[in-house]
């Protein structure tokens, strides 16, 4: 039986109540039985994996495999799996850098297969890496089966923090942003920008995400988020917004704290 995650509270106060419970859970959730025997097979096994194909062949390593990357709907999805990790992301034409769901490149970038002749799977730190990326993952999702904006806050602090850290452009960090899904889902709530927002010219999204992030945060750049007390600004707006939008208490209170947040009470 797998441990399920408590959220009593909705908005703000269930998230503050999650972070000050969060070691405790997640230590439950990863003692669990069916998560224990999960990364224990897969510790035990994964370094005799040296190819995509090998990987493809056990079902138990493929789906804590696709698991860590939260990709695990694909384990049925064979040809496509095995091409994303055979390309490798190295090369332009790969597949993985095709796909604007940028899960596939991190979980290709992962196991390494066809961009070396020694495939990840064989570094000591392997097992370790992929298993705790996966316990992760999963408690996000048990977590999001009981409050879904939960579980995006969960991992807009994990997976934010990457982008805001990557070396590249500013722009290219706004697309990191825009080209996740999760993450942008929380960036549109926070900043009351519409989902139509996406059927606009890429130049005008960027545009419109950068103006927004400017009013609210008085700096339009996604390197911001890089400082721990910027995520958690980003993050209450977001649940507060949330909270809001789904009328579960007053509007009226919520909308004064939002105001407050917002900064302009």
């Amino acid at each position: 039986m797998t441990f399920q995650p408590i959220v009593p509270l909705s908005g703000y106060a269930g998230w503050s109540f999650l972070n000050r419970t969060m070691d405790v859970q997640k230590a439950a959730f990863n003692e669990a039985a069916s998560v224990q025997r999960a990364t224990d097979y897969f510790r035990e096994n994964i370094g005799a994996v040296a190819s995509a194909d090998d990987l493809m062949s056990d079902r138990r390593l493929l789906s804590v495999a696709l698991g860590a990357f939260g990709l695990e709907e694909d384990i049925n999805n064979t040809f496509f799996v095995q091409k994303v990790l055979e390309d490798g992301i190295v090369d332009d034409d790969a597949l993985a850098n095709k796909l604007s769901d940028k899960r596939y490149f991190e979980f290709s970038k992962a196991f390494g297969f066809g961009d070396f002749d020694t495939p990840n799977t064989e570094l000591s730190t392997f097992p370790d890496e992929i298993i705790t990326k996966y316990q992760d993952t999963q408690f996000e999702i048990a977590v999001g089966e009981q409050d879904e904006t939960m579980r995006l806050a969960l991992n807009l602090d994990r997976e934010l923090i990457e982008i805001a850290n990557t070396q590249t452009s500013d722009n290219g960090l706004w697309y990191g942003v825009m080209g996740n899904s999760a993450v942008r889902s929380v960036f549109e709530t926070a900043l009351g920008l519409p989902s139509s927002v996406g059927s606009l010219d890429l130049d005008q999204q960027l545009s419109e995400f950068r103006d927004k992030t400017s009013r609210y945060f008085d700096d339009s750049e996604v390197s911001q988020f890089a400082d721990k007390s910027k995520r958690e600004e980003l993050v209450r707006l977001f649940l507060v917004r949330s909270e809001v939008a789904a009328g579960s208490v007053g509007a009226s209170p919520l909308e004064n704290a939002l105001s407050l947040l917002s900064g302009f009470a």
